[in-house]
């Protein structure tokens, strides 16, 4: 039976959306007091724990062996794109120095998705070209500096980050069904947390009184973005229908701009705001699935 959209599915959706969406300023924060790695590990490390009362809520009684070593394999790979990505997201927040820039920017991850599902033999409609059509104009002009198209090392930064998170996404719509969804975000969270750790002991200081000062966005990111938001996933998209809980989720970009602007005082050229706006409708656009007329 199709879902329909209810108001409970609606709240959850938009819960998750505010607070991923201000989660940029809580990395753009937390990038003033340590480095990507370290920054991250703290942050996953407590994502992962979250999820444990969640797993333990929803798929207690789950006990598949084949199901669980496809969860523990995906979840592996998972989580090592997902370390790539986040650690390319953190420095080019912190290399912006904006939330809400950052937020339209690394969404473009959802418009290059349908795109790189071309090269492993997938079709791409027409909508999805004209939203990337929108995403690369958008960029462009988020990226004008005076008159001049100037892409910084930030700007470079997120849009590779933006890649590897949609590389992240098809691996995880490859299992589709095959994996425990909680118990493979676990999985990947914990897989992300010792790398990053890892990686955070060959090249950062890692110094707990500069995590203690980053405590409060290290917090924020761990529970909130992580625990909570991702809960509100996936009870909203329980009630909600699909294409309608992919583009309330979209939104996280809009939130990123409006916590930058309240809480960072951000301001951004007119034509940025008009670049993060054509980026916005080209992310809706290649979500929205257009009914085949009937011959």
């Amino acid at each position: 039976m199709e879902k329909k959209n209810t108001p409970k599915g609606i709240v959850f959706l938009v819960t998750a959306a505010v607070v991923w969406g201000f989660a940029f300023v809580a990395q753009r924060l937390g990038a003033d007091y340590v480095g990507a790695f370290t920054f991250n590990g703290a942050r996953f490390l407590l994502g992962t724990l979250s999820l444990i009362p969640v797993i333990l809520l929803f798929e207690k009684n789950e006990h598949d062996d084949a199901k669980m070593k496809t969860t523990l394999r995906s979840g592996a790979v998972a989580g090592t794109l997902l370390c790539l990505a986040s650690f390319l997201q953190q420095v080019g927040v912190g290399l912006t120095d904006s939330a809400g820039k950052s937020g339209f920017i690394t969404g473009l991850y959802m418009i290059l998705v349908p795109i790189i599902g071309i090269f492993i033999g997938k079709k791409t409609n027409i909508q999805s070209w004209i939203g990337a059509v929108l995403g690369v104009v958008g960029l462009g002009l988020i990226c004008l500096d005076g008159g001049a198209l100037t892409v910084t090392a930030g700007d470079a930064v997120l849009v590779l980050s933006a890649v590897v998170f949609a590389l992240h996404i098809m691996v995880i719509d490859h299992f589709g069904d095959n994996i425990y969804s909680l118990r493979f975000s676990m999985t990947q969270f914990a897989v992300c947390t010792v790398l990053n750790w890892i990686l955070a002991l060959f090249t950062e200081d890692i110094s707990f009184a500069a995590i203690a000062s980053a405590a409060i966005p290290i917090a924020y990111c761990g529970f909130m973005s992580v625990g909570v938001a991702y809960t509100c996933q996936v009870l909203g998209q329980k009630y909600s229908e699909p294409t309608s809980a992919s583009i309330i989720l979209s939104t996280e970009s809009v939130f990123a701009a409006i916590g930058g602007a309240i809480i960072l005082h951000e301001r951004m050229a007119p034509l940025a705001y008009l670049g993060c706006a054509l980026i916005f409708a080209g992310i809706v656009l290649t979500q929205i699935r257009f009914k085949e007329k009937q011959a």
